[in-house]
């Protein structure tokens, strides 16, 4: 007969405290690059030359830290495929998989209101004079 430990209670998390593990969660997704590898995956495993080529001026550093990062914390798996070169895949997990409408969403909200951002810049740059920033 095998021995089960009691449920565990669930932790009560509050990301309003600096040292709750899930304000270091929402620190992590809310990096712009963690963003744009989610939303690149959400199309299915991408080999790493194609994600850096998908992702514009991420720098080499940038991109195999974001991915170490987010295997890490479950989001993304590395699949490594033994060939010459040696092939390498990532893909999201179902936890990554979780945050495809979010972040689909924060991506689609930023390209259909850039025009109004950059118009409300504008106003404001011109309302402050440089002596008053």
């Amino acid at each position: 007969m095998a021995v089960t430990s009691p449920p565990r209670a669930r932790a009560a998390y509050d990301a309003y405290l600096a040292e709750c593990p899930a304000r270091q969660l929402l620190d992590r997704i809310s990096n712009k690059w963690v963003s744009l590898v989610v939303n690149a995956l959400a199309e299915g495993p991408q080999r790493y030359s194609d994600l850096s080529r998908q992702l514009a001026s991420v720098s080499q550093k940038m991109l195999t830290q974001t991915l170490r990062a987010l295997e890490r914390d479950g989001l993304v798996t590395r699949t490594v495929t033994p060939s010459v070169p040696v092939r390498v895949d990532y893909a999201l997990t179902p936890l990554g998989e979780g945050l495809i409408p979010v972040m689909q969403a924060i991506k689609n909200w930023a390209e259909e209101n850039m025009d109004e951002v950059l118009a409300a810049r504008r106003r404001y740059d011109d309302e402050i004079s440089p002596g008053d920033a």
